[in-house]
């Protein structure tokens, strides 16, 4: 039934279009919020670079020309060069791993990526060292996309490209390019692979295929079959865990090896000079002025500048190269200009009879040796940011157990096998105490499963034959067989993990503010290191300065060199790029880790400014699972035949209401497990109101009050008395017609969900208004509103006139977040600065919304709030850290304390100081991790409520 609340209106679709006219990041925004506020929008990307805007709509409220002439209307000139339906069809998806990218070579590879033809969206996010790229691949292959990467200097991976499969496998046996060709043929010839790539290096073969079709299992087989069973496949081994780790070993080497070296030019230079036997060994002269010390520094820094420290020239050819200029740049200019001035005086020495070297080799060497001490730290810390992806991941077994059935269904052999392995229409054995190794539905057995490492539910859900169940989830007692339905990349638990790692990637607003100042931080840097050493250096030249100042082993040359270089050492543009995106990192991951999936950073923001929560009634503030409590009948036949006849109609309806009269139907047929009912023709579904059909040749209206009154139904006395009384006890009256004359009226009671009114109470303590928006009568959504003590109540609204009043919430200056779990709540999630959608609802809510209630429990939404606000306090920390760490540190590095506290930075400190500011961001970010929910949410019991799907 829709009468109240619901109404079939499909997916969301895609547009892209070309907008000429934008200069700057400002403009593509004021085109994404003017877009945003349209009624029916999804979504809206709007790149300035590209010059391209990427819509997400339901082309039922909105067309793709009123999208184009509201980009006009801004200013800008638009043009529809990819519709909807072409970009749903051929659009893909690609995950790609980015190797040592650091935050202000991002947007290099961004842009990169971007300036691909084929390429509507890229997000890089260098907390994770991935990209994320959606493109059509009948205009660029994802082998452009990686070649694009790499031309920038970087290293790119391929994790998984979409909406298909993709699978890695390593074949040993492999020793000419005669056998790659046969294996790759071999596995082409099967149904539904789509491509191969082959790394011949690795021997390493990813197939991307169509699991509908063919499956991991199969591609074994083939590979086996081929060249007499030489060739042995197995599952590629590496992951994305495995290369974090690998990177982690490889800084930390780097930084052992580093110590070798950098130790004892630390001894010679500051600690044995104070040692007589050793100094005056030390100080031996060789040729001229050129002593056995210098000699030695010279030699064991050199190793650290041009062999462990050859990343950072690398990565500032890479850098410069595209015009931009990075972390990098800063740590090559200031290492090479203590390294190579130090050459020069050695030299002068060795070349002088009278010329006293002063040397800074340690400068260099302890400068890349804390540097890189600071860049394990800090991937070591970062790496920590997504555990809560590491932890889902842990959640799917390692092995099932694999039946072989005969044509009637008996077992004839079962195998153990990797999960990774299963394949759509395997039929899989659950053991009790073991976990469900895939997505799919019980053929035999019966037993309770325990789902709260997905769902939260907290009570085992009990299970027999025709239930589905999730992988990842606990079988408790009976054994199950389960038919997978939903395997690898389909199933549940990792589209969860998707989406928690999309929600990572996807940028926050005011990640812009940071992407701002990276663009003109390191160019300012160099300028006032440079204006620091001429400073000095003209300061000394011209005697404005006491000689005492100088230490007695430089120079004044020498001691602006120094201050130059500390403050192109101690600036750190890495913490300002690091501070929202490894908040939000944390943030999404607790909030997944809590049952609250939060998709990006731009719902963290948004949702931390929540000032008003519209709550849709039927399956949010009630369970959602409604009982038919009564039934009057107007009209003299047989009850079983009025609900044969209401069934019939009903059964083609997905509201809760629908599903309430049709299971109170079965009763009537307790013979039946699965009754059929009458054939219903010309079903239609008023959206709002409810359903009609035609059933056994008879007109069936099932619906509301007003529904009754537009199709000029006469409603007596005794049903208005029955719908003021089910009305006055908070139940919803559905009125039946049959061939125009009202024949009977069911009450229907949905219980409210236990703690409902605790919510209200705490979210008002939070200063957050709560309003009902319902597509029920006024009577019942008024008595909901007083038994959980909300004010303001809007009832008997459409779909669209719930978006219609949040957007008026929104122009009143309300920040208004949106919690329903019904498609036809789809318009108002989207409308909503926050769409929360309830996790056991419709899979169209749950796309819609900004945020998944995965546990269906209310106290969720104050989780969701209170975990952005918190979120939001630690950037904001972060911001002020990071700013205040360069806005400090820059001056003392300069010398500007030098004058009255004789307090100066060697350079090497200063290094210190810059790898500490990163890692300490990091860390600031990490405290999220010990996130606890309000207290006041501690004695709501509300873990006991379970929706019987």
């Amino acid at each position: 039934m829709a009468s109240t609340e619901g109404s079939g209106r499909g997916m969301p679709e895609k547009a892209v279009y070309s907008v000429i006219g934008m200069t700057c990041s400002a403009c593509s925004g004021q085109v994404e919020s003017v877009l945003r506020q349209l009624p029916g929008i999804h979504g809206a990307v709007v790149d300035a670079l590209t010059n391209r805007a990427l819509v997400t709509f339901y082309p039922a409220l909105i067309t793709e020309e009123t999208i184009r002439e509201t980009i006009e209307d801004v200013g800008y000139q638009a043009t529809l060069i990819q519709d909807h339906q072409t970009n749903a069809k051929s659009s893909q998806m690609c995950r790609i791993r980015i190797n040592g990218i650091c935050t202000s070579c991002s947007s290099a590879v961004e842009s990169a990526l971007q300036a691909l033809q084929g390429v509507l969206m890229a997000q890089v996010a260098s907390a994770d060292e991935e990209a994320q790229v959606h493109y059509d691949p009948k205009m660029v292959s994802y082998k452009e996309l990686l070649e694009a990467i790499e031309d920038t200097g970087s290293v790119a991976i391929l994790i998984t490209t979409g909406y298909m499969s993709q699978f890695q496998l390593k074949v040993d046996g492999v020793s000419t390019d005669h056998s790659m060709r046969l294996i790759e043929n071999s596995l082409r010839s099967l149904p539904g692979v789509q491509d191969i790539a082959i790394d011949p290096k690795l021997n390493k073969f990813s197939v991307s295929y169509k699991p509908d079709v063919t499956g991991p299992r199969n591609f074994i087989r083939v590979i086996e079959s081929t060249g007499s069973g030489r060739y042995k496949a197995m599952i590629f081994p590496e992951t994305g865990r495995e290369v974090h780790e690998k990177e982690i070993k490889r800084y930390y080497r780097s930084f052992l090896l580093s110590l070798v070296f950098t130790i004892p030019v630390f001894l010679t230079s500051m600690v044995f000079m104070y040692v007589p036997a050793i100094k005056s060994g030390l100080d031996r002269k060789v040729v001229n002025m050129l002593s056995v010390g210098e000699i030695l520094r010279w030699a064991l820094s050199t190793p650290v500048q041009f062999v462990i420290g050859r990343r950072f020239y690398s990565g500032s050819y890479r850098a410069l190269r595209h015009g931009s200029a990075n972390m990098d740049v800063l740590i090559a200019l200031g290492t090479n200009a203590a390294y190579f001035y130090s050459v020069y005086s050695v030299l002068r020495a060795a070349a002088s009879k009278d010329f006293m070297s002063t040397d800074f080799f340690e400068t260099s060497s302890m400068l890349i040796s804390f540097i890189l001490l600071g860049k394990y730290l800090e991937i070591t810390a970062k790496g920590k940011t997504s555990t809560a992806i590491a932890k889902l991941m842990d959640l799917a077994p390692e092995t099932a157990i694999l039946l072989t059935l005969d044509s009637e269904g008996n077992v004839t052999r079962d195998e153990e096998i990797d999960s990774r392995l299963i394949q759509k229409n395997d039929v899989i054995k659950v053991l009790p105490g073991a976990k469900v190794a895939s997505d799919g539905f019980v053929i035999w057995g019966q037993s309770h499963v325990n789902e709260s490492m997905i769902t939260g539910e907290a009570r085992p859900v009990a299970k027999r034959k025709g239930d589905t169940v999730i992988g990842g989830t606990v079988n408790e007692d009976g054994v199950l067989h389960v038919e997978a339905t939903q395997v690898g990349s389909e199933s549940a638990l990792s589209q969860i993990i998707q989406l928690v790692e999309s929600a990572q990637m996807a940028k926050a607003p005011v990640q812009k503010f940071a992407d701002r100042i990276s663009k003109y931080f390191v160019p300012l840097v160099i300028t006032l290191s440079f204006s620091a050493w001429l400073v000095w250096f003209l300061a000394g030249k011209f005697h404005r300065y006491p000689k005492s100042w100088i230490p007695s082993s430089m120079d004044s040359f020498e001691l602006a060199l120094q201050f130059g270089i500390s403050v192109m050492v101690i600036a750190c543009p890495c913490a300002l790029g690091l501070a929202t995106p490894t908040a939000v990192m944390v943030g999404t991951g607790v909030g997944a880790s809590q049952g609250v999936l939060i998709k990006g950073g731009q719902a963290l923001e948004s949702a931390h400014k929540v000032n008003c929560v519209v709550f849709d009634k039927t399956g949010t503030l009630t369970i959602g699972k409604p009982v038919v409590v009564n039934t009057r009948l107007l009209k003299n036949m047989v009850l079983q035949e009025f609900y044969e006849l209401v069934a019939a109609t009903e059964v083609n309806s997905e509201h809760p209401l629908a599903k309430a009269i049709v299971e109170s139907a079965k009763k009537f047929r307790e013979d039946e497990e699965n009754p059929t009912w009458p054939e219903a023709k010309n079903f239609v579904s008023i959206t709002g109101h409810g359903v009609k059909a035609i059933v056994r040749d008879k007109e069936i209206i099932v619906g509301n009050k007003s529904l009754m009154l537009d199709q000029n139904i006469t409603i007596p006395s005794e049903a208005e008395d029955m719908l003021a009384e089910t009305e006055s006890m908070a139940q919803t009256g559905i009125l039946i017609s049959i061939d125009g004359e009202l024949a009977g009226v069911v009450a229907i009671s949905d219980p409210l969900k236990p703690g409902a009114s605790e919510v209200i109470s705490i979210l008002k303590s939070m200063k957050v208004k709560s309003i009902i928006v319902t597509g029920d009568n006024w009577g019942t959504a008024n008595s909901i509103a007083m038994e959980v003590g909300i004010e303001n109540v809007i009832a008997e609204a459409k779909p669209e006139q719930k978006a219609e009043k949040v957007k008026d919430l929104q122009a009143s200056g309300n920040i208004v977040a949106m919690v329903g779990d019904g498609i036809n709540d789809s318009p108002a999630l989207v409308a909503a600065d926050v769409g929360m959608a309830i996790g056991a609802g419709t899979d169209i809510a749950i796309e819609a919304a900004d945020i998944v209630l995965m546990r269906s429990n209310l106290e969720d939404v104050i989780t969701a709030i209170d975990l952005s606000r918190k979120t939001f306090s630690r950037i904001r920390l972060n911001y002020i850290w990071a700013l205040g760490y360069n806005l400090l540190g820059i001056p003392i590095a300069a010398g500007a304390l030098f004058p009255s506290t004789g307090l100066r930075l060697p350079p090497w400190i200063a290094g210190a100081a810059m790898a500490a500011s990163s890692v300490s961001v990091v860390c600031c970010s990490l405290l999220l991790k010990n996130y606890r929910r309000p207290k006041e949410l501690d004695g709501l019991d509300m873990q006991g409520v379970e929706v019987v799907k």
